[in-house]
């Protein structure tokens, strides 16, 4: 799964980009990703769309052991 990071500097590059609309604008003006619909764009893409289009590289993968297999 991946996360966005504090370094965010809110452009709404990818919420733009994501094909699974999994990247919402919380009310404090902050970008998240909803784990429960993001695919990391396996089978659509080589590499996530939200990490390829970030200007400061601030989308992480990180590991959620309630999505582990």
């Amino acid at each position: 799964m991946y996360k966005i990071t504090k370094e965010c500097i809110n452009c709404g590059a990818c919420e733009l980009e994501c094909p699974n609309n999994a990247i919402y604008e919380s009310k404090e003006n902050r970008y998240f990703i909803v784990p429960e619909k993001c695919t990391e764009c396996i089978g659509k893409s080589e590499k996530p769309q939200c990490v390829a289009v970030c200007p400061v590289n601030c989308i992480k993968k990180y590991k959620n052991k309630t999505h582990e297999k």
